[in-house]
């Protein structure tokens, strides 16, 4: 009886440490190319992650937090004190840097149907695929400036700045949060690079190189096509020669008397 406990209590101790481990996750780059970007993070959205919070007869919505990591811990939490989710937007925390924004809501993700990764091959159900599987946080660029914009914005992130991301689950009957994920690991965007930085393969050439080399290459095309133009007008011009010397040649010939045979 005691050894029963203790498996049970060892099995209850497992579930509570992995729930406490889940944290948003980049999505997979065979779906994801090009992850990050330069201003959006695609993240895997949280299939069974809020399973053992969820009851019958309610109803959910995920929220997606996100931040920048200079942010203070102590400015980290995306509840008040009676467990209501912050209504924190992208311009009063200054994108991310005073503390968490609300950059997204949806529908919980269904652990038992969830996305065939098979179908991405498909081109007719790649599209649906990738709005279930995955969420693109930063990919609203005109929110900000639309005045009737009344929904949760999304809008681009910050380049070479490091975010991270939580998802908390909401019960809408109560308005009251019912769990949350740990923050994510640190996710950088991508830099901008300098055109004196890019690698252009073959031969890594700078920016100034492009330059140089495209110009040399104009230059070329240049002298190329004179000396085309002047060839066909030499020969064009010795044909043209050719033709008034036959002509010329002609006209003497019929030009010189012919002399008459007398007649005896």
């Amino acid at each position: 009886m005691c050894s029963c406990w203790l498996v049970l209590a060892f099995c209850c101790l497992g579930q509570l440490c992995a729930d406490q481990s889940l944290k948003p996750q980049l999505a997979a780059s065979q779906l994801a190319t090009n992850n990050p970007t330069l201003t959006t993070v695609a993240l895997e959205k949280p299939f069974c992650m809020f399973d053992s919070s969820l009851s019958p007869n309610k109803s959910y919505i995920i929220y997606l937090y996100a931040m920048k990591e200079s942010a203070s811990a102590i400015s980290s939490l995306v509840t008040d004190n009676s467990s209501k989710p912050l209504d924190s937007t992208f311009q009063q925390t200054s994108g991310g840097q005073f503390g968490p924004y609300k950059a997204a809501l949806f529908k919980v993700p269904s652990c038992a149907s969830p996305p065939k990764l098979a179908d991405v091959g498909d081109v007719n159900k790649v599209s649906d695929v990738l709005k279930q599987y995955l969420f693109r946080v930063g990919d609203d660029g005109t929110c900000l400036y639309d005045p009737n914009f009344l929904g949760v914005c999304n809008p681009p992130l910050a380049p070479d700045t490091t975010y991270r991301f939580k998802y908390v689950l909401l019960d809408t009957t109560e308005g009251i949060m019912k769990g949350q994920t740990l923050w994510s690991d640190p996710i950088k965007t991508r830099r901008v690079k300098l055109p004196l930085k890019i690698d252009t393969w073959p031969g890594r050439r700078s920016g100034d190189m492009i330059v140089i080399t495209s110009i040399l290459s104009v230059l070329v095309f240049l002298l190329l096509a004179g000396f085309l133009a002047s060839v066909s007008s030499a020969v064009m011009g010795s044909d043209n020669s050719s033709a008034k010397t036959r002509c010329l040649s002609q006209t003497i010939q019929q030009s010189e008397p012919r002399p008459q045979l007398s007649s005896e």
